[in-house]
């Protein structure tokens, strides 16, 4: 049977912040948005972006202090304050000088082995800074690094834009981080998947969303490898971590967390949250989860024997299948 004009669903793909996006959405007008999308995602980056010289947090990065020209610094700001509090420190975007010791970032470090963490533990913490809704300031040397948490605000925010238009049915994607909103056809849920951390190109589960973000944080895709040692880029701000591996020192052998993907009302909390949740480890997630009713966690890690292992929360074990 074909679709009737208000079952009609739009499909618009692109690239932004180094990887691509994916947005579906139902319009009884079928209005394609993709030019105002494509905006929305530049300016973006023009606030929040490492990688732009002109961004404003390029600007910050640099001189040390920045007056706010988009809401959109400020809000990520805030947030991350938050998480940061909630979480004891296991998530902080002033990690940026120990990301440059360990190769990531901008500033590519050929030795993290011999980084003088400890030095740089000095410069990490939101007591290094100082911000009210018009600007930032912090000590010399202390650098932002949103990437943990603003490629899901740039979700929300595409979510919201849509909403605008009157547009309640449908599923933004950007690089991973997903949001959905109302059903598809039929009222069916949106569809979207987790990949397997242990094998190229599949997945571990799918999980069927309406009305909620999800987003993932794993340490099998980004990291970089110095004199046979792997470094995961997800670093813990509390001990200068990582450590080969991406264990943190000190940290126990098993088991080994590869993935934590949470699922929340919005992606901004979701995707600051499961940085923060790889951080902290599966034992210690289940120990905090148990007084936030408000997010839900799937995770991944392997046991003793090396083999795929996972975790998910009763509020979101029904919507997921595992392959």
């Amino acid at each position: 049977m074909a679709a009737t004009a208000v079952d009609s669903m739009v499909s618009i793909d692109g690239e932004a912040q180094g990887t691509t996006y994916h947005i579906r959405y139902f319009d009884p007008k079928n209005r394609n948005f993709k030019h105002s999308i494509d905006s929305i995602l530049t300016e973006f980056d023009k606030c929040l972006s490492l990688y732009r010289p002109d961004s404003e947090l390029s600007a910050f990065n640099t001189n040390g202090q920045h007056r706010f020209r988009s809401q959109w610094f400020y809000e990520v700001l805030s947030k991350s304050k938050e998480i940061h509090e909630a979480t004891g420190g296991a998530f902080d975007p002033t990690i940026m000088p120990l990301s440059e010791a360990y190769g990531f970032g901008n500033k590519k470090n050929t030795d993290p082995e011999n980084a003088n963490i400890d030095s740089l533990l000095s410069l990490i913490g939101f007591k290094q800074i100082e911000f009210n809704e018009k600007e930032v300031q912090a000590r010399p040397g202390v650098k932002l690094d949103f990437n943990g948490i603003a490629q899901g605000y740039s979700v929300d925010i595409l979510g919201a834009f849509l909403k605008s238009l009157g547009i309640d049915r449908f599923m933004v994607e950007i690089g991973g981080e997903v949001l959905c909103s109302g059903f598809k056809t039929g009222g069916k849920p949106w569809v979207t998947g987790i990949e397997n951390p242990l094998k190229t190109n599949a997945l571990a589960a799918t999980v069927r969303l309406t009305d909620r973000a999800m987003t993932t944080a794993g340490n099998y895709h980004n990291h970089i490898i110095r004199n046979g040692i792997t470094y995961n880029h997800i670093i813990d701000p509390r001990t200068g971590g990582p450590r080969p591996g991406g264990r943190r020192s000190g940290a126990p052998e098993q088991p080994l967390l590869l993935s934590v993907t949470v699922f929340a009302q919005d992606a901004i909390t979701a995707d600051g949250y499961d940085t923060a949740f790889f951080v902290m480890g599966l034992e210690a997630t289940k120990t905090f989860l148990k007084n936030r009713k408000d997010m839900d966690v799937y995770m991944l890690y392997t046991n003793e024997e090396g083999q795929l292992m996972s975790f998910a929360t009763d509020g979101i074990k029904d919507f997921i299948e595992e392959k």
